[in-house]
């Protein structure tokens, strides 16, 4: 281990430390995206293969102390039908992680992301569609597919959230929760089919101590926000995740 931290410059777990902290400030004040802003940074600092391993894996680790923060707004009726399926997503897309590629779905959910922009208005319409409960059960499996491919797909289950009338401390406490359990899933699947080594542990647990403190400062800057200013930073950053899956999408079919 001594060996594996002097081959590691020290400068590049200080940059991962300082991305966890911002990217989930702004994760926290926007109910997610945090995963995917770092993904471009993520993919120039370590490489492609080892983004969506070490993003999966830090954000597993910040996850309990967000939960403790937000543990009185669950919803735990939206976490029960949504876990088992993501969970079985999860292990599924773990499995066959180096067999398939998913460009084309990237670039519909990216389009649909977009058209939330539209659909409320930028924040001046509070619902665009109706949600059932049991919606959540599909959701939970496609999303935890996509999302163990890419590292990062919280923002495409917002809509959803939003529209069955979740909204603040309660929507970032819930997947907050929601997404702890399908990280259990998702990081033993990698560790079990040899993707996670000692170098992305180490990658992982300082942008995770990053993302710790940047729960912490979101968590006080959102109970500070109206419900329109937060869906407002809802919307914006799931139009600008939408635009980063096309891009990447469109770049790797080119």
């Amino acid at each position: 281990m001594v060996e594996l931290l002097s081959s590691i410059s020290p400068w590049l777990l200080v940059g991962l430390f300082v991305l966890g902290v911002a990217t989930f400030t702004l994760s926290t004040i926007s109910g997610g995206g945090g995963a995917l802003m770092q993904i471009p940074i993520l993919n120039f600092l370590i490489g492609t293969s080892q983004t969506a391993p070490v993003i999966n894996l830090g954000t597993f680790i910040s996850r309990p102390s967000r939960i403790i923060i937000f543990w009185k707004h669950i919803v735990w009726s939206v976490f029960w039908y949504y876990v088992p399926a993501a969970m079985i997503g999860a292990i599924l897309a773990a499995w066959v992680f180096t067999e398939v590629k998913i460009y084309w779905i990237q670039i519909v959910v990216g389009l649909f992301l977009v058209s939330t922009f539209f659909q409320y208005r930028f924040g001046k319409k509070e619902r665009s569609f109706d949600v059932k409960l049991w919606y959540f059960i599909p959701l939970g499996f496609l999303i935890s597919i996509i999302g163990t491919f890419t590292g990062g797909m919280g923002p495409i289950l917002n809509p959803f959230l939003l529209n069955y009338g979740i909204e603040k401390e309660s929507l970032v406490g819930t997947k907050s929760a929601q997404s702890f359990f399908l990280g259990i899933a998702q990081v033993g699947s990698y560790a079990f089919f040899g993707l996670l080594t000692g170098e992305l542990w180490i990658y992982g647990l300082a942008l995770g101590l990053g993302a710790i403190l940047g729960n912490l400062f979101g968590k006080w800057l959102l109970e500070r926000m109206s419900k329109l200013h937060f869906r407002r930073w809802v919307i914006a950053i799931m139009v600008i995740s939408g635009i980063v899956l096309i891009v990447r999408a469109v770049q790797g079919l080119v």
